[in-house]
């Protein structure tokens, strides 16, 4: 029978030895001419379906749209699901749902050479089998990156679904934490990352900026753990458009930063996808271009535990079996760490700058039909991420260049960004004249017809910085002017704390919770879907 097939230049699909048949892709010719030649029995190539329980648990699950958005779907074609590398999520803790327990295969989820667990940064405590949560965030950001699951189609939710999954808590059910234990968090995870092979570290909250990167003490255990080699990304925040509202730790000039973009509830019509509105904007302080770039973040699903707070207080939102829909630049941020993990899974040897480089080089900024930026720089940082071209990526060196983190977080020396602000508000990008680097305080995110295509220019991607001198006296405003506008004049005086900051006295960030409400630490406020 082989003989024949061979000779009609076919070639089968399957040998179903089993059974001692083929499986043909034939013509009505091909196959009128094998039977005149051969005594055999045809028939068609069936379907078959899942049982009814087991259909109906899928049903009920809301479709998979992430991967499609960003194309990781090539990646994981590619058999990349982000094995052997380990993400940690610092966060409200971990809900082990089965997706989140296994590997796509069912295999159980390993992390490193050991079994992945959970660490309670406020007991100090770390246990493999411990796992509790009770607001819902950091579960549901985590299932972004990592779910195993598959929606009624088959399609994986998860990035990097067989990723090892770290749960570091640090916030309370209402989302809110000291700098304490988040800094213990993050001290636990630069000790144990070679242990658990831990390369990725989520973190999807921020805080208010009460001093510049390099004083506060956040920022330098986030630089420390960008030093030892571990990817740190984080979130923009939830603020708007508003300039220089990117908070703590993604005002950290070294790590990935990530903003929103939202599909407009058309996953398959690129043409109305946009910057989300409640995604922060750049400049920093210090003039830096932040967010770095942005990902998916409007109207996510995500595992959650129907008695979570926040499935309690937004019941509206919740979607099939155990998934929940969320927006914010939260879930963009897992989106980028489950990227990542693909791309270190693919070539270990990366650094956490050549990650950063590629993931920049690589995105698709938003451009007008003319061609022009559709948004400014410190709204989009370098676009749209793009994960096959991020894995496949060999770019170096274009990220982080001309500064030196172990100095930094030595105290020795200290950077200022490219940007600055002029009399009418207007931010630009030192050396650049074009418009698509002029932002003001009054962006309007608009429904607007854009492509996601365009590359930023080359030289914004390096994001050139300048020395800042560091001295023995007080901190003043004035020593980071460095011959430009500062940024600092824009702010109004009582937002920041710059001469009480380095009082020991003053020492309470160990104390957070003492501050207002609106002055901790937290997960990323609730936003409306879009």
């Amino acid at each position: 029978m082989k003989s024949k097939v061979a000779e009609l230049n076919v070639t089968p699909s399957h040998e179903l030895k089993i059974i001692n048949a083929l499986a043909l892709e034939l013509t009505t010719e091909q196959l009128s001419l094998l039977k005149e030649q051969l005594d055999i029995k045809v028939t068609s190539n069936h379907k078959v379906e899942l049982s009814a329980n087991s259909r109906a648990r899928r049903a009920n699950r809301p479709p998979s749209v992430v991967n499609d958005l960003i194309e990781a779907a090539p990646v994981q074609y590619q058999a990349n699901y982000g094995e052997g590398v380990t993400i940690a999520f610092l966060d409200t803790g971990l809900e082990l749902f089965p997706g989140l327990a296994a590997q796509k295969d069912g295999y159980g989820r390993f992390c490193g050479m050991d079994f992945c667990g959970s660490y309670d940064a406020v007991t100090d405590e770390f246990s493999t089998y411990n796992y509790s949560e009770e607001s819902g965030h950091g579960t549901h950001v985590a299932s972004i990156a990592v779910n195993s699951d598959r929606d009624a189609n088959g399609k994986l939710y998860g990035i990097a679904p067989n990723a090892g999954l770290l749960g570091i808590k640090a916030f309370d059910a209402e989302g809110k934490a000291t700098y304490a234990d988040v800094i213990r968090g993050i001290g636990w995870a630069v000790q144990e990352k070679d242990r658990f092979n831990l390369r990725v570290l989520n973190m999807s909250f921020s805080g208010p900026v009460r001093s510049s990167y390099w004083e506060d003490p956040l920022n330098q255990a986030v630089m420390k753990a960008w030093s030892e080699g571990i990817v740190v990304v984080a979130s923009a925040g939830n603020l708007g458009a508003t300039p220089m509202t990117v908070g703590v730790p993604g005002n950290v000039p070294y790590i990935i930063t990530v903003g929103a973009m939202t599909d407009n509830y058309t996953p398959n019509d690129l043409s109305d996808d946009r910057l989300a509105d409640f995604s922060s904007a750049g400049p920093t302080v210090e003039g830096f271009v932040k967010p770095d770039l942005i990902a998916p973040g409007g109207h996510i699903a995500g595992l959650m535990s129907k008695q979570a707070q926040i499935a309690q207080e937004y019941p509206k939102y919740k979607l099939g079996g155990n998934y929940f829909e969320m927006t914010g630049t939260s879930q963009a941020t897992a989106v980028v760490s489950g990227v990542a993990a693909l791309m270190l899974a693919n070539d270990q040897s990366l650094t956490p700058d050549d990650i950063k480089c590629r993931l920049m080089s690589s995105a698709q900024a938003a451009l007008n039909n003319d061609g022009s930026l559709a948004y400014s720089v410190f709204q989009q940082g370098a676009g749209l991420i793009n994960a096959a071209d991020a894995v496949n990526s060999t770019d170096s060196a274009c990220a982080n260049q001309d500064m030196d983190i172990a100095l930094d977080i030595a105290g020795l020396q200290h950077y200022q960004g490219p940007a600055s602000v002029d009399a009418d508000k207007n931010f630009t990008i030192e050396g650049q004249t074009s418009g698509y680097s002029q932002f003001t305080d009054e962006a309007v995110i608009s429904d607007k017809t854009v492509s996601w295509q365009g590359d930023v220019a080359t030289d914004l991607l390096i994001w050139k910085t300048a020395v800042l001198e560091v001295s023995d006296s007080s901190y003043e405003i004035a020593s980071v002017t460095v011959d430009k506008s500062p940024l600092q004049s824009f702010f109004e005086t009582d937002l920041l704390i710059w001469k009480t900051m380095l009082d020991t006295d003053l020492l309470i960030w160990k104390t957070s919770v003492d501050f207002d409400s609106s002055e901790t630490i937290q997960v990323n406020n609730w936003v409306e879907q879009q």
